[in-house]
């Protein structure tokens, strides 16, 4: 089965929208059902008790089932430091939202990539979001009543970073991004160097098993080929955990991708340690999970360098979703997640 990889892309902030149904990294959450998204307790931080932040959304349709003519998966972190805890994902949140093809919120046909084409289609003009982060807001400044917050933590921060001047005037209030994260499209293509990285992988296994024959007799000091020497030392050395070889020959044929999406297929995991064991059945309808997609490393590298760096940290992050993609009950179906971290014996 062909894997599709995800790449981020910059683009026009218009085309992010719902409107257009996007996958998308950062910024605020493009919403499908537009009048029933999460609040602040369905997205709140296991540990500081916090909303999580707006990561990324795929749009991944079933086209086998009418009930999911749209669908897309949102996923939600903690930036928090002290939240982000190996191996654990008490600071992440991963949600499903499917819509019919006949719905009260986006004509049947196809969007038109255009920037005025059906502006009127805003989640604003069915719930209030918060400013700060684009979930669901019951509560509004006590000052001008205009805008909105899902919780005082995020009232705070938006007055201490432009609110606190603009609160009463007839000025809109300044767009401030930075309590965001970078605002990426995310571009799907086919993988279609599987079958090429398994002979890969099986070459390199074949060579180190005649290089440790060589070891044993004594030859290994024959080698004339340097850069095949140290080729060979090297992948032996990462047989300390032969799932990070294999993730590492896979992942270096397209070594910018931050997306796997694999429906019902298999994790391609990066350690040997803490690989996923019992995914919990959907608690919609008691259906089983399956594999849907993971988010790679390397999204890390287009986030903004205090949140790459210094709060956030993943090996990958799987996401199981249910099989049967059953109808959500309130809009959004809570979907279960699985965070692998790099085990720190393995160097890059």
């Amino acid at each position: 089965m062909t894997v599709d990889l995800g790449f981020v892309e910059k683009c026009e902030s218009w085309l992010l929208e719902s409107r257009f149904f996007p996958s998308k990294v950062g910024g605020k959450p493009a919403w499908l059902d537009l009048k029933n998204i999460p609040g602040e307790k369905d997205v709140q931080c296991e540990y500081c008790k916090e909303p999580c932040i707006f990561l990324c959304q795929i749009y991944a349709p079933y086209e086998e089932n009418d009930d999911a003519f749209h669908r897309t998966i949102f996923i939600f972190i903690c930036k928090k430091k002290e939240c982000s805890k190996l191996n654990e994902t008490g600071n992440l949140k991963v949600f499903r939202s499917q819509l019919p093809r006949i719905n009260q919120f986006f004509p049947p046909e196809p969007p038109v990539e255009q920037r005025d084409w059906r502006t009127d289609i805003n989640v604003d003009q069915w719930t209030k979001t918060c400013y700060v982060c684009g979930i669901l807001a019951p509560n509004h400044c006590s000052k001008c009543k205009k805008t909105n917050y899902c919780c005082r933590a995020h009232q705070v921060y938006d007055w201490k970073h432009g609110h606190k001047g603009t609160c009463g005037s007839s000025n809109e209030p300044t767009k401030t991004n930075d309590f965001l994260l970078p605002e990426y499209e995310i571009v799907i293509e086919k993988d279609d160097t599987n079958d090429e990285s398994n002979n890969d992988l099986s070459k390199e296994e074949e060579e180190i098993k005649k290089y440790e024959a060589m070891i044993e007799k004594g030859e290994a000091g024959t080698l004339q080929n340097e850069d095949v020497e140290s080729t060979l030392l090297n992948v032996a050395d990462q047989q300390e955990d032969q799932t990070f070889c294999e993730f590492r020959l896979v992942v270096d044929k397209y070594p910018d991708q931050i997306l796997r999406y694999d429906r019902g297929g298999s994790v391609l995991y990066i350690s040997s340690e803490n690989k996923v064991g019992d995914v919990p059945k959907c608690s919609g309808c008691n259906e089983e999970r399956q594999f849907e997609f993971q988010i790679m490393p390397q999204l890390l590298n287009f986030l903004n360098l205090e949140v790459a760096t210094e709060c956030v940290d993943w090996g990958i992050l799987a996401v199981f979703t249910c099989k049967r993609s059953c109808i959500p009950k309130n809009g959004c179906s809570a979907e279960f997640v699985w965070k692998q971290d790099i085990v720190e014996t393995i160097s890059s």
